[in-house]
């Protein structure tokens, strides 16, 4: 079942089966910029987010914090954006967080992962790999504490890592899958907007902060969607985009980028 808007910039709401298929056109919607948000519910039995966000829950003394002058971010698990133009440390982390999700019996990302590969028709989803071997890291958990907002922002390792010539650098496309594990009490929902980044913005970069001023993207659509517990949603996050302040219970999510090397859409990497 599909409820949502088609062809609009807004959120399109699939419930997902055991076995049911939506095809690669999916992504194809988000890369176009047809829609803002897919949202895919019933992807996963609710208990498993259930059980997954109870073990990641045991571990926030893990989680680091990177403050900026306008929010901070609180993760565990890397981010490769963090670690630019020096990507060796994340590497490092990478590995450090797969064996600490390995050790915990913290399999979500692999099993959303086995369910959209099989839900989208992808012939190949894999965590992104260096062409010396080296693992990127296959998710991040992100932790919005009562209070907390995300900047105004946008996503793009195709320009970001332009210079050092990674294989993520490389790809044509870059989504975003983000896994709702605990919805907040209040706020927390996404603002999408339907502007990509151009050089003109860096006038209204944040210095010293986290993104850009909100002029940016004024007279631009927004859509605003706000997850709830067991909610997967893509989104294409090189358009600009932002969390509003959580209230009340922790704002709990797993993500991924999903890397798309060329314009088939039927396959597919993902990194952190």
């Amino acid at each position: 079942m599909t409820t949502g808007p088609t062809g609009d910039w807004g959120s399109v709401v699939h419930h997902v089966g055991q076995g049911q298929t939506l095809g690669p056109e999916v992504l194809g919607q988000l890369v176009r910029g047809d829609v803002s948000v897919v949202v895919l519910r019933d992807l996963l039995p609710r208990e498993t987010f259930d059980s997954h966000c109870q073990r990641i829950k045991g571990q926030f003394a893990r989680a680091t914090t990177t403050r900026y002058v306008n929010g901070a971010l609180t993760t565990i698990g890397p981010y490769l954006a963090r670690f630019l133009p020096d990507p060796e440390p994340y590497f490092r982390e990478a590995e450090q967080t797969h064996d600490l999700f390995r050790e915990l019996g913290f399999d979500l990302s692999t099993r959303v992962r086995g369910r959209l590969k099989e839900t989208l028709g992808l012939r190949a989803f894999e965590p992104a790999r260096e062409p010396d071997g080296r693992p990127y890291a296959e998710c991040i958990v992100r932790i919005h504490a009562d209070g907390v907002r995300n900047p105004l922002h946008n996503d793009n390792i195709m320009r970001d890592a332009a210079s050092l010539g990674m294989k993520v650098s490389q790809l044509r496309h870059q989504l975003s899958c983000v896994v709702c594990l605990q919805e907040c009490d209040a706020g927390g929902e996404l603002y999408h907007y339907r502007k990509k980044w151009n050089p003109e913005d860096e006038a209204f970069k944040i210095k010293g902060g986290l993104g850009y001023d909100e002029g940016v993207v004024q007279g631009h659509a927004c859509n605003v969607f706000k997850p709830r517990t067991g909610d997967v949603y893509l989104l294409n996050p090189t358009y600009y985009h932002a969390i509003e302040r959580v209230g009340g219970a922790d704002r709990l999510t797993l993500a991924f980028f999903i890397g798309l090397p060329n314009e088939t859409l039927d396959e597919a990497v993902v990194w952190s």
